[in-house]
């Protein structure tokens, strides 16, 4: 386990702890030795070799046995003896937000609750705010918090699902009864969020293709079974619709099950105009007339060819004006991973990264790409464990002598600096001058109204020394919705400042939403796609953020993080 692993167990063991009812000093005991266990910028391996992990404040000699065990062996069984002797019911509760320890064990013996079934019964009977320490207040929050996880457990993030689709594509594409094979739905789409997976197959031998389908390891059951058509549960209960085709229909039907719904509506309601009907076949004439001219197996570019539409991209197809552009002529050139050089929202061991300076550095040469920005938290976020002023000093340094190395990728030196609830940035601006770069975000007071809050980030960018906003809305998709704001002002607030806000291509954020794109962007708004990496893998991320950009119509010219090494350098100076 790597340190952020066992301070989540230290965590957890303070919550198991709590449950029962242990001493209070103990219990902060753990707490503490997490935090402190976080905040070291020792490496872990090296603490334990020299047994100085003892001599780090809030961290005992029984503390560092612990961490020392779980670093070698990923298991404590103290740990574990401990989870066996609290409910389980105990964990399911813990993942209402709002719920902690104390508030569990109320809840448990009071109106002897076990379940979520249980604590929404007795939310919605009101029995809840007859208690001490909870209120209406109370019960309508986790009534929403419910509400919230029944809702987002029926979906899965985009590169959750696409990593699910990917081999199944691939599987699929290589049988010797399959002349072709596609995603379609959302997911081709690039929605944020995905609600199930749904595949086109072209064969001419359906039953070969639905005995494969239906008797694969990912299947957990059969919902349903035709002679074209299936839908099964994934292990995990995600579901998955498979359709099959033939050759000649495989472009209407891709063009159709892709959508959206909207969209199709718009290319009907054209082609009726042309006297014909469109459907998952094909055409057929509504009225005398010429017949579209299109091969025997169109394609989707021939579909859109014969209606006098340039081919729409499937990330734009939304019905947002794509097709009045398509027959303009007038669709952007969207921008495409290739076009990105290098990333700015990337966090390393220095804060809550997982791996170092010189290993992000490493990953982002193997990406291809020219530069790298580094951007650790700032001070006040302690549970990321933001760098003090002397600790960023320290991390200019470490910067600067990697770029006298002169090696690929250059390296531009930054923060993810919180704005402070009353919108002031957390760092002076003495330090903030020698940095290249300003990500200035929230993350702290979500719970401010909009006007608060937008007050707030619109003083942080009228700071001089900000760059650019991060996740602007503060969203964890299937997880936390957005704080309020007012987003319209914070694009014009960035407009008029000349700054920008990041398109955060971190699956779980995803933040600005692809919906406010198109419009800023006409109006200047640049922006600049981010992984907000906290370890070398995340740096894929950076597919995910171009979706965004891309279902936001934009282009290269939209995107800063698309300029060269020297184009950049100039850019940030300015």
């Amino acid at each position: 386990m790597d340190k952020h692993e066992i301070a989540n167990v230290l965590e957890e063991i303070a919550f198991l702890l709590e449950m029962k009812n242990a001493n209070p000093f103990r219990v902060r005991a753990y707490r503490n030795a997490a935090r402190a266990l976080l905040n070291t910028e020792k490496d872990l391996n090296d603490l334990i070799q020299e047994k100085a992990l003892s001599n780090i404040e809030g961290i005992g000699e029984d503390l560092a046995g612990k961490i020392t065990k779980l670093a070698k062996t990923g298991k404590l069984a103290f740990y574990e003896n401990l989870k066996k002797s609290v409910p389980k019911s105990a964990f399911e509760l813990r993942e209402v937000h709002g719920l902690g320890a104390k508030k569990i064990q109320v809840l448990q013996k009071k109106l002897k609750i076990h379940s979520l079934k249980q604590l929404e019964k007795a939310c919605k009977e009101g029995k809840l705010e007859k208690i001490a320490g909870f209120g209406k207040k109370t019960e309508q929050n986790i009534l929403n918090a419910l509400s919230k996880k029944e809702i987002y457990s029926q979906r899965k993030l985009w590169w959750e699902a696409n990593q699910l689709a990917k081999p199944i594509v691939a599987a699929l594409k290589k049988l010797s009864f399959v002349l072709d094979a596609e995603v379609a739905g959302s997911l081709r789409r690039c929605l944020e969020t995905v609600g199930d997976l749904d595949f086109l197959v072209s064969s001419k031998e359906p039953k070969k293709v639905m005995k494969w389908f239906t008797e694969q390891e990912f299947v957990g059951s059969i919902t349903s079974q035709g002679e074209t058509k299936a839908s099964i549960r994934m292990k995990g209960g995600f579901q998955a619709d498979l359709r099959v085709v033939l050759e000649k229909e495989f472009g209407f039907a891709l063009l159709y099950f892709t959508g959206s719904k909207e969209h199709n509506v718009k290319l009907r309601e054209r082609a009726l105009k042309k006297g014909w009907s469109v459907s998952e076949y094909g055409i057929t004439l509504t009225k005398k007339g010429a017949p579209p001219r299109l091969p025997s197996s169109p394609t989707e570019e021939d579909i859109y060819k014969a209606m006098g539409l340039s081919y729409i991209p499937p990330e734009i197809r939304e019905d947002q004006g794509e097709i009045q552009a398509a027959e303009k002529k007038k669709l952007p050139h969207l921008i495409e991973v290739k076009d990105i050089r290098g990333t700015f929202h990337n966090h390393t061991t220095a804060s809550d990264g997982k791996n170092t300076l010189s290993e992000m550095v490493d990953a982002a040469g193997d990406m291809g790409w020219e530069y790298i920005g580094i951007s650790d938290h700032s001070k006040s976020s302690f549970q990321a464990n933001g760098l003090t002023v002397e600790r960023l000093e320290k991390s200019i340094l470490d910067v600067q002598k990697i770029n006298n190395l002169k090696k690929k990728p250059y390296v531009f030196i930054g923060t993810e600096c919180d704005i402070l609830p009353n919108g002031k940035l957390d760092y002076p601006d003495s330090i903030l001058k020698e940095l290249d770069f300003v990500i200035a975000s929230v993350h702290s007071a979500l719970s401010q109204d909009e006007k608060n809050m937008t007050a707030r980030i619109i003083k942080a960018i009228e700071h001089p020394l900000t760059t650019m906003i991060g996740h602007l809305t503060g969203r964890i998709l299937l997880q936390r919705d957005p704080y309020k704001v007012n987003i319209s002002k914070i694009i014009d607030a960035c407009i008029a400042n000349g700054k920008i806000i990041e398109i955060n291509g971190h699956p779980q954020r995803l933040d600005m939403d692809w919906r406010f794109w198109h419009g800023a962007s006409e109006r200047g708004l640049l922006t600049c796609i981010n992984t907000d990496a906290h370890h070398v893998e995340d740096l894929v991320f950076v597919e995910t953020g171009v979706n965004v950009a891309r279902k936001g119509w934009l282009e290269k010219k939209h995107v800063i993080n698309t300029m060269t090494l020297a184009q950049i350098k100039k850019f940030l100076k300015k």
